[in-house]
């Protein structure tokens, strides 16, 4: 697994989303280098990990990492963000403090989870990825930047990443789908020890913001901040979660 590491400071690990790379997170990146040593992941089958004939498991790929970096702020998007929480719960002592950015703990809906997307959405996206897997995520990105008041930008900006380090591994994006289609860590947040802070978009349509202010609830010390954006808000305001980020490790760190 790909893991390189820019600035000084306090360790900070920052995890993407399906399909994605640590590249994505530029805008962000810049600002927090400024005050943390930033450990950029790229998970297997993504970017520069050069694995690609492997199963994506989230928690093999939260132990794996934690065997890599120091403790640290963990910061999670989307499907990060279950690699991050998986680390949390896994592996406490590596987990200062979590960060979930559009990350929801269970993604599909259910008769006691109206905070998430049908189903049928991600299996959808696991038949086209057996007929046209370009296509399919390039879908995928429209569905994330749907609601952004900088809607087509960050399109734009979400393409113009996706193979900026090489073509994902088919394999891998499959069992991502499938992580987020069957995963429920609902249960589990009770058990966070660590600090949490839940930032939303306000228009994500794949992560309702209720759902990230349920489980900040649900965490015993967790947060919820709620930016005006779509399941990117690190593109489209990347000082207002850099500063989030900041204030909550540094207020934390502080305690």
């Amino acid at each position: 697994m790909f893991i390189e590491s820019i600035g000084q400071g306090p360790a900070l690990v920052l995890i993407h989303g399906w399909a994605m790379h640590a590249g994505i997170f530029a805008p962000l990146t810049a600002r927090l280098a400024e005050r943390f040593e930033v450990f950029l992941v790229d998970l297997p089958g993504h970017g520069r990990s050069a694995e690609r004939d492997v199963v994506f498991d989230p928690l093999d790929c939260a132990t794996r990492i934690a065997a890599q970096v120091p403790a640290a702020t963990w910061v999670g998007w989307s499907l990060g963000g279950l690699v991050a929480l998986h680390a949390a719960l896994s592996q406490p002592r590596k987990v200062t403090t979590l960060v979930e950015i559009a990350a929801n703990p269970r993604f599909v809906l259910a008769d006691d989870w109206p905070h998430g997307v049908d189903a049928a959405v991600f299996r959808q996206f696991a038949d086209g990825l057996r007929d046209d897997w370009k296509r399919t995520i390039e879908r995928f990105l429209a569905l994330e930047a749907h609601g952004s008041e900088r809607m087509q930008a960050e399109l734009r900006e979400l393409k113009a990443n996706v193979f900026a380090r090489g073509e994902p591994a088919l394999s891998v994006l499959q069992d991502g789908l499938r992580t987020l289609d069957r995963s429920d860590l609902r249960a589990e947040l009770p058990r966070l020890a660590m600090p949490s802070l839940w930032i939303a978009g306000r228009r994500d349509r794949l992560v309702p913001p209720a759902a990230m202010q349920w489980a900040a609830a649900q965490a015993p010390r967790g947060e919820f901040l709620e930016v005006s954006a779509g399941h990117a808000p690190f593109l489209t305001h990347p000082e207002r979660v850099a500063g989030a980020i900041d204030a909550f490790a540094a207020g934390h760190a502080a305690v």
